[in-house]
C-alpha cells in the first residue's frame, strides 16, 4: 500500500478541517460570538442511571449500565449504527421506558435535545415568531440579555429573513432553526444527536463556539471526531453486546487504541490471494478511473475553496459553497479508500 498515498488521504482529511476554521475565521470573528449564556443553575443531582438495561427484540442494546453525571461533564457517545446510542439517550431523558433498572433526573435539570426528527413547525409563523413564542431572550452573564433577534443573527438569519415564514425556508436553514429552539431555552444539560450530518460548515463553527462557552452538562452522539475531541472530555462506548464502556479519553485516542488492537490481532499471511476473476488489467484500469474521479473532486474542491477569499460573498452563498465542499470532501475520502484497497490487490 503506498505510504505516499495514505499520508495524502489524511491528510486531505486535516485540510478540510483547517479550511473549515478559516472560513469562520473570515466571516465571523471568536470575540463576536462569545455569549456567556448564565446557564440555570444545576443542583447536586443532576441524572443517575442505575442498572438501566433496554433491549430491541431480542438484541441487547446495553444490559445494567450505572452512571452518575457530575456538573459541567461533557461526554460523547459512540458506535456502531444500531448499537443503541439514540435509544440510550432517549431512555436517559424519560422519552422511552427502560426495561429494567430506573433513571433519576435531579428537579434543576433542563434537557435541551436536538435530533434528526425536530422539524415540525408551524409553516405559516414567521421565524422570528418560531422562536419568540418559546422565549424572548437568553439570560447573559451580569444581568444582560441575548434577545431572540439577536441569536437567530448569530447563527445566520438576518433580521430580513427573520420574517420570512418558515415554508418558505431550505432544509438546512429549518435544521438551524431547530437547532435554535432547543438553544432558546437555555437548557442546562444538552443533548446533541448527530448534528454534524446536518449542520453546514459555518452553522457548525457558530455551534462550537457556543458550545466552548456553555457551562452545562453536554452529551454529543457523533462519528466527527473533530467535532467530539474539541468539546468532549471522555466517551461511552456502546459496543454493541449489550456493554456501555466508558473510555477517559477522546475519539481520536479510542480510534488509535482500536486500530492498533486490530492490527497486533492480525497474522502476517505468507501469499496474497488475489480476488478471484480480476486480473491485474482490470485492477489498474478501474484504479485509472478512480485516479480521473479524484482528479476531478480535487479541481471542484479548489474552486469552491477560491470562493471563499471574496470578503464580500454573501451568506446565503457561504452556506450552499460550505455544503457543497463538505460533499466533496466526504467523497474525496471515500474515492481515496478504495484507490488504497485496490492498489493493494495489485502485484
Amino acid at each position: 500500500m503506498p505510504q505516499a498515498r495514505t499520508t495524502k488521504a489524511k491528510s486531505r482529511i486535516d485540510d478540510f478541517h483547517e479550511l473549515k476554521d478559516d472560513i469562520a475565521g473570515k466571516t465571523y470573528g471568536k470575540d463576536e460570538l462569545s455569549m456567556q449564556i448564565d446557564v440555570t443553575r444545576l443542583g447536586s443531582k443532576i441524572v443517575e442511571l442505575h442498572n438501566i438495561s433496554k433491549k430491541y427484540g431480542e438484541k441487547t442494546l446495553f444490559s445494567n449500565f450505572t452512571y452518575k453525571f457530575k456538573k459541567g461533564e461533557r461526554v460523547g457517545v459512540v458506535g456502531r449504527n444500531g448499537a443503541g446510542k439514540s435509544t440510550f439517550i432517549k431512555v436517559m431523558t424519560g422519552e422511552t421506558p427502560t426495561d429494567t433498572g430506573k433513571v433519576v433526573v435531579g428537579e434543576t435539570v433542563v434537557f435541551g435535545h436536538y435530533n434528526q426528527d425536530g422539524l415540525d413547525f408551524t409553516n405559516d409563523k414567521t421565524v422570528i415568531d418560531t422562536i419568540r413564542d418559546i422565549a424572548e431572550y437568553i439570560p447573559l452573564a451580569k444581568g444582560l440579555k441575548l434577545s431572540a433577534e439577536s441569536l437567530l443573527e448569530r447563527f445566520l438569519f438576518p433580521r430580513s429573513q427573520q420574517r420570512v415564514f418558515v415554508s418558505q425556508l431550505s432544509g438546512g436553514e429549518k435544521r438551524r432553526l431547530h437547532l435554535l429552539t432547543i438553544l432558546i431555552k437555555n437548557p442546562n444539560f444538552l443533548i446533541l444527536d448527530e448534528p454534524t450530518n446536518d449542520l453546514d460548515i459555518i452553522t457548525l463553527n457558530v455551534l462550537e463556539d457556543f458550545l466552548e462557552d456553555y457551562s452545562g452538562c453536554l452529551m454529543i452522539i457523533s462519528h466527527d471526531r473533530y467535532f467530539m475531541d474539541k468539546l468532549v472530555d471522555h466517551i461511552f462506548i456502546l459496543e454493541g453486546d449489550g456493554n456501555i464502556r466508558d473510555y477517559n479519553g477522546n475519539y481520536t485516542e479510542y480510534r488509535m487504541e482500536k486500530a492498533n488492537a486490530k492490527q497486533a490481532e492480525e497474522k502476517p499471511q505468507p501469499t496474497i490471494v488475489k480476488t478471484a476473476g480480476r486480473n491485474d488489467f482490470e485492477l489498474r484500469k478501474e484504479i485509472k478511473s478512480i485516479e480521473k474521479q479524484i482528479e476531478k473532486l480535487e479541481k471542484r474542491k479548489q474552486e469552491l475553496t477560491a470562493f471563499f477569499d471574496d470578503p464580500n460573498l454573501p451568506v446565503e452563498k457561504i452556506t450552499q459553497y460550505s455544503t457543497e465542499l463538505a460533499a466533496v470532501n466526504t467523497e474525496l475520502a471515500a474515492k481515496e479508500e478504495q484507490w488504497l484497497e485496490l492498489s493493494a490487490e495489485v502485484d
